[in-house]
């Protein structure tokens, strides 16, 4: 786990690659909520199959982008995929950086239910008078929410005021922060210094603009909510409409990257986890001996 432009999937290449070679199998289970949706590449910073080395990835592509992601769907799929994993006798090796999706696999916890009513007319009321409101309210109900969710966050904002309204509770961060263990782990966590981050980040972003990512949202066809939300696709968007030129969208897609990987890095705190610097030479064969058991 880490912050975005840290290498975490190089290095779970690195790791399951040395598992192998040390004779224990090792399959790759994506944990970055944007990477399950097919032909959303560029922008997630995907690893192409042809770069995988051999491994068996999952979660990867199972979406499309008209689709919706759930963290409660999600959770239940990655813990089957890592269960069956373990069944044929590999290793799973949990890999991303969206915390809450790492964070309902890690801890053992359940998602409050749903209530299609309730739901739908929260939802009737965002599409009416937009996220305003409803912050509003569910700032008067339960601040943690509003202060760790913010004010634009209109899907979020729906969950917690529906989770609020079903339990008579408030919703929190939307995650117990005493839940237990689920599976016992060995937590491997990337860190960069800040101004190294920005810049490998700032550049990223300029790649991803130069590798295609314009294209390759025009190719994509209809996106639905969250797909149309994530970060550089939105501004894609937003150029393909002609609403924002390249260097805006490029600016503001950097913005908005930034700004996620300091959410990142508040949240992973939460972990006692190995930390790794991002370039330290022996990063890998450190990961795999903390992976092995052996330090």
């Amino acid at each position: 786990m880490g912050a975005t432009g840290t290498g975490k999937s190089d290095l779970s290449l690195a790791v399951a690659e040395g598992l192998s070679v040390a004779g224990r199998s090792a399959e790759i289970v994506n944990a970055d909520a944007m990477q399950l949706y097919r032909g959303m590449d560029i922008g997630t910073a995907k690893v192409p199959v042809g770069e995988r080395r051999g491994i068996r990835h999952h979660l990867l592509d199972v979406l499309d982008p008209a689709q919706e992601a759930s963290v409660a769907d999600y959770q239940r799929d990655a813990r089957a995929a890592i269960e069956e994993i373990e069944g044929r006798g590999a290793v799973p090796v949990l890999v991303g950086g969206s915390g809450l999706y790492v964070s309902s696999v890690v801890q053992d916890f359940r998602f409050p239910g749903t209530d299609a009513a309730i739901r739908a007319r929260l939802e009737a009321e965002l599409e009416h008078d937009g996220p305003g409101t409803l912050y509003r309210r569910l700032r008067e109900r339960d601040p943690g929410a509003a202060a760790a969710i913010g004010p634009h966050n209109g899907r979020r904002i729906v969950r917690a005021l529906e989770v609020i309204e079903l339990t008579g509770e408030e919703f929190g961060s939307g995650l117990p922060e005493e839940a237990p263990p689920w599976r016992e782990a060995t937590i491997l966590g990337l860190r960069a210094p800040r101004e190294e981050l920005v810049a490998r980040l700032d550049e990223r972003v300029r790649g991803m603009w130069a590798d295609g990512l314009v294209d390759e949202v025009r190719g994509l066809g209809q996106l639905g909510v969250t797909a149309s939300r994530a970060i550089g696709y939105a501004q894609a968007l937003a150029q393909l409409a002609g609403d924002l030129d390249e260097a805006a969208a490029i600016e503001q897609t950097q913005a908005l990257t930034r700004r996620y990987a300091r959410r990142q890095v508040g949240w992973f705190r939460r972990y006692d986890a190995h930390w790794l610097e991002y370039d330290d030479p022996g990063r890998h064969a450190t990961a795999l001996r903390l992976a092995m058991g052996e330090d």
